[in-house]
């Protein structure tokens, strides 16, 4: 019998970031639910597979992409190929430590990963974990994005985990409005909830975490965990309820991937019997180390965060 699967849903990019000083750029791949995979292949072992569900092209930079993720042990069965479209394009800009992004994605092929329920269907349907995020149904058509919550209502009620990370970024929505009512729909269809405080509480007036904890449960999750940016951090649900008041804290040098690595750090942790507080702890122990180096995936990270453990 196989390893069982976390499945990552989402959108990976090329990525530029600075290379130094003058007009060199260097090239990545990367995107919010991509780093969350290649982080927790990194942290779970081989007892469990990690693979990635989006759309690419057939141009050198998909064929690039698709090489990435095989040379780092992440699966691209679920990677369908498209005739008429290409990966996305995004570049990073930094001004201390915190990081600003500049966008080409519009005929991005990962718009059409739910296009075939069918392909959703057969890749949701022995997976132990789903996890996606707000980025992931905002790029997606209102079709899509129904094909997608149909597909992962039937996953969770046969008994996959669906973890969902609103990730909340107005710029990919048509109106303030249309991204509460998608992310909310999402929300609904997932067991876990990872949201950010200071977002929840900007687009959706949550006085304090445990307004945004309430609020996710009464949707229908079954947990959720709320991030503080390296402050105390809420957590209630099916799981339990409680509090972490001492998180320690680090000045960043690069905010990139501060929440897709602590839900990888929480996850791997939580796969591996953990109870919700100390999974909360190993994943701002690897965010803390991620957040201590430029760009997004950051092997030593990882082994720091380990050696924090």
């Amino acid at each position: 019998m196989s390893a069982p699967l976390v499945l990552s849903i989402g959108e990976a990019m090329v990525e530029l970031s600075a290379a130094g000083t003058g007009d060199l750029w260097r090239l990545g791949i990367a995107g919010d639910t991509l780093n969350t995979a290649w982080y927790l292949r990194r942290m779970l072992g081989a007892d469990w597979r990690v693979g990635y569900l989006s759309r690419v092209g057939q141009g050198e930079f998909s064929r690039r992409m698709l090489d990435f993720l095989t040379a780092e042990g992440i699966g691209t069965e679920h990677v369908g190929r498209d005739p008429e479209r290409e990966i996305g394009l995004y570049a990073i800009s930094l001004r201390d430590g915190e990081r600003s992004f500049s966008y080409w994605r519009d005929t991005s092929a990962a718009k059409r990963l739910a296009d075939d329920p069918g392909a959703l269907g057969r890749a949701l349907h022995d997976c132990r974990v789903a996890y996606f995020s707000g980025i992931t149904v905002a790029i997606l058509s209102g079709e899509g994005r129904a094909r997608l919550a149909e597909a992962l209502v039937a996953a969770r009620a046969r008994g996959t985990r669906i973890v969902f990370d609103p990730n909340l970024r107005p710029r990919l929505w048509s109106s303030p409005g249309a991204m509460r009512a998608g992310i909310e729909a999402a929300a609904a269809a997932a067991d876990l909830v990872l949201p950010s405080f200071d977002d929840e509480a900007t687009h959706f007036g949550d006085a304090d975490a445990g307004a945004t904890i309430r609020r996710y449960l009464d949707l229908g999750a079954g947990q959720v965990v709320v991030k503080n940016g390296g402050g105390p951090m809420r957590f209630g649900g099916a799981e339990g309820w409680g509090a972490l008041d001492d998180p320690r804290p680090e000045r960043p040098v690069d905010t990139t991937a501060a929440g897709d690595s602590f839900n990888a750090g929480y996850l791997a942790a939580a796969l591996a019997g953990a109870d919700c507080a100390a999974a909360i702890r190993a994943g701002h122990a690897l965010s803390r180390q991620v957040i201590r180096h430029p760009g997004a995936l950051v092997p030593a990270a990882v082994e720091a965060a380990r050696s924090e453990g």
